[in-house]
């Protein structure tokens, strides 16, 4: 095979890859229409009335405003060094959460990504008790806050929000809510008191509640259309599974038992988790009411005498998906970072870009000692591979030749060539293999540009700001189409006629475009990639052979 079906065969894959990726995010699993209901769960087999259970938070005011009857209460904010939570004191839940280290774009006065949010993009974090016959302090109840906000003071290591609830029969829910400094972990402790006569029985509960965001711009380049957008959820039997929100059946939800078990909603480089204790089995289901998507834990009934007290802890996720913390907070976690069916290789990728940023600093800088590291590695096969083309400029005229001589007749001027290269000892394979294994790390790197919050807006230099957006003056793309077209005029094309030519010359303008619409660190990585394999082409082929005229 020559370098030109060798492009061709490059072409073809990652073209193939990108269709089929958009096809299945736009055609594949069509959204079905969101019905009504939800269904109940019960703790340890007891009948719970649904009205318990129902997960849709009650409709309010936006913060700021006055509480309505039946409305939502009013906000108490959160704060640490990196995470500004809004609660509603209707249920406890956390309804906003704005992440302060990430802008929403590289401008200046970029506001920071709020992933929670009860307006338009609605998504909300809800914990509560149920009882299956008695009152509990639900999602749905209302609290008493001391204070409107909780900011962390200078020198502290954590920041503490306080919400109380007192039911009629003498229950009382202490709720404490604790960030600590740089951290997205809200530790959410529930201290569950029985101050009236009888015995209460009941369960806690997470879940976490979203609408589907719009679809972003179908585009075959656009980064963020290939990006998981679901639920997903973790056990120590099942391990780690994701479900799209066209898969949520209301007819039959999710209902597994599970251990040390997580529940998250996923989307582009965030994310929210609810963790329970790892040592408790709790039930996970999912659930649609209206327009939104559910998906809860319920952990095993307690019996509370009276007198006494329970306290239940569980951690609340919001934030980036950082490979190097959420491995450590649970088991799995760090599968909510999806490079698909190459993570095998987009893993080590990413290992590797770390440890070279950590030498540079610079995400720009590292993309490209790890191209040096893989053309290092692979320096033995693109030498046999460039020896191999040498030889073949070599007998290029005795191939046009022969080409004259059989003039029509295809099968016998190739049978005829395969005699010439077998007697020079050319192999015409000799050309693909280095491609070939490119390939898959070409595409996983596209994948770890994809999902590594840690490059998201990453500077190279220059007029480089965003290596996770395309070159805004598509200078990487010329200097790859640059680059490609000198490959080309050094790579042989024994036997080709003019309509492979055609496309032969045609190939770099037709990369240079597609590149154009790519990340630029995927671009920065192809470019440097394909210089430094030219600069090993052309001295090899000046060493093992001149090159051929015409």
């Amino acid at each position: 095979m020559n370098q030109v079906r060798t492009f061709l065969l490059f072409a073809w894959l990652l073209v193939g890859f990108l269709l089929w990726e958009a096809w299945q995010r736009d055609y594949a699993t069509p959204m079905p229409p969101p019905q009504e209901g939800s269904a109940a769960i019960d703790p340890e087999a007891a009948t719970v009335p649904p009205e318990a259970l129902l997960p849709e938070a009650v409709p309010g005011k936006e913060a700021g405003q006055e509480q309505e009857a039946g409305g939502s209460g009013r906000i108490v904010r959160l704060e640490n060094d990196v995470l500004r939570l809004e609660i509603d004191t209707r249920g406890g839940a956390v309804v906003g959460a704005e992440l302060l280290a990430y802008p929403e774009t590289t401008a200046a006065d970029a506001p920071p990504v709020r992933l929670l949010d009860r307006g338009t993009r609605y998504f909300v974090a809800q914990a509560g008790w149920v009882s299956p016959d008695a009152e509990a302090p639900t999602h749905q109840v209302l609290f008493e806050a001391e204070q409107d906000a909780y900011a962390m003071a200078p020198g502290a290591e954590a920041v503490e929000a306080r919400l109380v609830w007192k039911g009629s029969s003498g229950l009382v829910l202490e709720r404490t809510l604790r960030l600590a400094r740089g951290a997205y972990v809200i530790e959410v402790r529930d201290r569950l008191r029985n101050d009236g006569a009888e015995p209460w029985r009941g369960s806690p509960y997470q879940q976490l509640l979203r609408e589907p965001p719009p679809p972003p711009s179908s585009s075959l380049t656009n980064p963020e259309a290939y990006s998981f957008v679901g639920a997903a959820w973790y056990s120590e039997s099942e391990h780690f599974n994701k479900i799209q929100f066209a898969d949520f059946d209301p007819q039959a939800p999710l209902d597994v038992k599970a251990r040390k078990a997580w529940i998250a909603m996923l989307q582009h480089y965030f994310f929210a988790a609810w963790i329970p204790p790892a040592e408790q089995t709790t039930r996970l289901s999912t659930g649609v009411v209206g327009k939104r998507y559910l998906i809860r834990s319920l952990a095993p009934a307690i019996t509370l005498e009276p007198g006494r007290e329970e306290t239940v802890s569980n951690r609340l996720y919001v934030g980036p998906k950082l490979q190097d913390q959420l491995a450590q907070l649970a088991p799995g976690l760090e599968r909510v970072i999806d490079y698909g069916i190459f993570t095998v290789i987009a893993e080590p990728l990413f290992w590797l870009l770390s440890m070279f940023h950590a030498l540079t600093g610079n995400w720009g800088w590292a993309i490209i000692l790890l191209v040096i590291l893989i053309k290092a590695l692979f320096f033995k096969l693109s030498e046999a591979q460039y020896r191999s083309f040498a030889k073949m400029r070599q007998v290029q005229p005795r191939i046009e030749a022969l080409k004259e001589r059989y003039g029509d007749d295809r099968e016998k001027f190739n049978l005829a060539m395969m005699e010439l290269y077998k007697k020079e000892k050319i192999n015409p394979m000799g050309g693909c293999l280095p491609i070939l294994v490119q390939i898959p790390v070409f595409i996983s790197l596209y994948w770890v540009l994809l999902e590594s919050v840690e490059l998201r807006h990453a500077p190279w230099v220059g007029w480089i700001q965003n290596l996770t957006a395309p070159d805004p003056y598509f200078i990487l793309p010329v200097l790859n189409l640059a680059t490609m077209w000198l490959t080309q005029k050094l790579s042989p094309a024994p036997g080709m006629d003019p309509l492979q030519k055609k496309m032969m010359q045609a190939m770099p303008l037709v990369f240079g475009v597609l590149f154009a619409f790519f990340p630029a660190g995927l671009v920065l990585y192809w470019t440097v990639n394909g210089a430094l394999g030219l600069l090993q082409q052309w001295i090899i082929t000046r060493r093992h052979g001149t090159p051929a005229r015409g």
